[in-house]
């Protein structure tokens, strides 16, 4: 029995240190981003490391890239479907929580 506490302890300890890009690259699976942005390479629209390249380090741009995640945008990059749409399953934390984890890629 004791066994068995510590092998579920240490899962957890394990899965704590992996969560936080886990979590955010599930919800942007969930909210169907990755339908769109590949990680590393442009799908529909530009990969989402291109995006973290391009805004990496400019002030106030994880409010701005949230912001355009939820209204859409375009005019910034030359892709074949036009502009992003407005976002609308997307609510402002998630937004907020994508856009910080686009921001991180390397």
């Amino acid at each position: 029995m004791k066994i068995a506490h510590l092998s579920l302890l240490a899962l957890c300890l394990s899965a704590a240190c992996i969560t936080p890009a886990m979590a955010d690259q599930a919800l942007a699976q969930r909210k169907a981003c990755l339908s769109c942005h590949g990680v590393d390479k442009a799908v529909l629209g530009p990969s989402l490391k291109d995006v973290a390249n391009k805004y990496r380090g400019q002030k106030g741009m994880e409010a701005k890239l949230a912001e355009k995640i939820l209204k859409g945008g375009g005019g910034v990059w030359k892709m074949p479907m036009g502009p992003m749409p407005a976002q609308s399953q997307v609510s402002s934390a998630e937004a907020r929580q994508l856009s910080a984890w686009v921001l991180s890629l390397k």
